[in-house]
């Protein structure tokens, strides 16, 4: 049962800055892997999970979608289990539940099972992780799953729209932002551009691993340098030998309209750059807070459109990213009211920074909310170990465990230079989503276009 006490006391563990909650423990081996523990007695259950930093911020287009397509791999023949059949008569000998995602910036797998078996869970792991065989024929069968994915992706009427804002504003380097990648570099991959990707970024220097559960962090340190010690660091910074190309501001706003058959109701995407984690860390906690605040059915922005009937719905987000994080707002407009409601959207927007748009209250609320919001996120550890990877490679370790203590921080200054520094009259992208018959009804080029 989650407890006001038990967010108190997690929340007073994560205030002091630098600090690791009580039963976190982390540990850097010499040849360069990172180890977190994550001490959890509540069930005899122990997760493993491995990450990398790899994903599509690290592929060109002719790599474009093969950090994907890598991670299916993974979970394939390699030296100690020279058959998928091998592979798989172990995981259910062990009891393992596994899994696996890619993102922009990180590439994580993980297994679960019971905390008796979690030595021989590490060796598994360990040859995963190290000496993946990429057998030719399995490779083949993989590369139509994957791709298959990418088609069901397609099935879906918003995709289209989140594809074609990715392209109107990454440019250039839409492959660095679009995960499922490419139908034609996924059907044509090899084993060597398999081997490309590992001998680039599968290296401990480039890795954390993250045990949590029913185990004591000694016996893990230990273990793991027994196991896992022997991996060669890779004598080079993948990160600055393969740097990822900084992706260029917007220099004019971009209005663009999808047409799809699927789509039974208009959907408008509004779309800024925002800040990162290596250049402005204060505004990524601004930014949550703010995001927050607008999401609320108290809003001023929400009760300006759904309220009124204007929009069926609204919503913003922002995707903390260590290269450039976008901030989305979503708007399900009403369709006999399309063009007031793209004309409030942007009344809005240039109210943001106003110093009556937000109250002293709603920001308050906010910061606690979010607050229960990350202490909470602690109690299921299975699910813990994503979150910690996910820091830790978009941000940082120490990032994690001062957020409360620097969300406290923000003020209502810090969410105006946030909405002055990037949002408001900034350079975005706005594309709709809508099928040809309402389009038709509608003409929505009359009224969705930069004014």
């Amino acid at each position: 049962m989650f407890s006001v006490a038990c967010i108190q006391l997690r929340a007073q563990q994560l205030q002091k800055l630098g600090s690791l909650p009580s039963n976190m423990f982390y540990k850097k081996l010499p040849n360069g892997l990172e180890l977190m523990v994550i001490e959890d007695n509540s069930v005899p259950l122990v997760t493993i999970e491995i990450a990398v930093k790899n994903g599509a911020y690290t592929e060109p287009p002719e790599y474009n979608g093969l950090s994907h397509l890598y991670e299916h791999m993974f979970f394939k023949a390699n030296r100690d289990y020279p058959s998928q059949q091998d592979f798989m008569n172990r995981v259910r000998e062990l009891g393992i539940l596994f899994n696996g995602t890619t993102s922009n910036e990180r590439v994580n797998y993980f297994f679960t099972l019971p905390k008796y078996n979690f030595p021989e869970g590490l060796r598994f792991m360990n040859s995963a992780i190290r000496y993946p065989k990429f057998d030719a024929q399995e490779m083949k069968g993989e590369n139509v799953v994957v791709d298959g994915e990418f088609q069901r992706n397609e099935s879906n009427p918003y995709f289209s729209l989140y594809d074609a804002m990715n392209r109107h504003m990454w440019g250039a380097l839409y492959s660095r932002k679009n995960t499922i990648g490419n139908h034609d570099i996924i059907r044509s991959a090899t084993p060597a551009k398999m081997d490309t990707i590992k001998n680039k970024y599968y290296w401990p220097n480039n890795s954390l691993l993250t045990v949590a559960g029913d185990v004591k962090h000694e016996e893990v340190f230990s273990l793991t340098e027994n196991v896992l010690g022997s991996w060669q660091r890779s004598g080079f910074d993948p990160a600055k030998r393969w740097p990822v190309p900084e992706f260029q501001p917007l220099k004019t706003t971009d209005y663009f309209i999808v047409e799809s058959a699927l789509a039974k109701v208009p959907l408008v995407m509004f779309n800024w750059m925002g800040p990162d984690t290596r250049t402005d860390i204060p505004a990524t906690y601004a930014a949550d807070v703010f995001s927050f605040i607008i999401n609320q059915n108290s809003s001023k922005f929400s009760q300006a459109l759904v309220s009124t009937g204007l929009a069926y719905q609204i919503s913003i987000g922002y995707l903390t990213q260590k290269h450039t994080g976008p901030i989305s707002v979503f708007v399900v407009p009403n369709p006999a009211k399309a063009e007031e409601c793209i004309a409030e959207v942007k009344k809005q927007v240039a109210l943001w920074d106003s110093a009556d748009y937000l109250t002293d209250e709603q920001i308050e609320t906010a910061k606690r909310q979010l607050e229960i919001r990350q202490v909470k996120e602690q109690e299921i550890t299975t699910n813990y170990v994503h979150t910690v990877s996910f820091w830790w490679a978009s941000a940082s370790i120490d990032y994690l465990t001062t957020y409360i203590d620097n969300l406290r921080k923000v003020s209502k200054k810090d969410l105006q230079q946030y909405v002055r520094k990037y949002i408001k009259d900034k350079p975005y992208c706005a594309g709709m989503l809508i099928n040809p018959q309402m389009k038709e009804q509608l003409n929505p080029g009359k009224f969705f276009v930069s004014k």
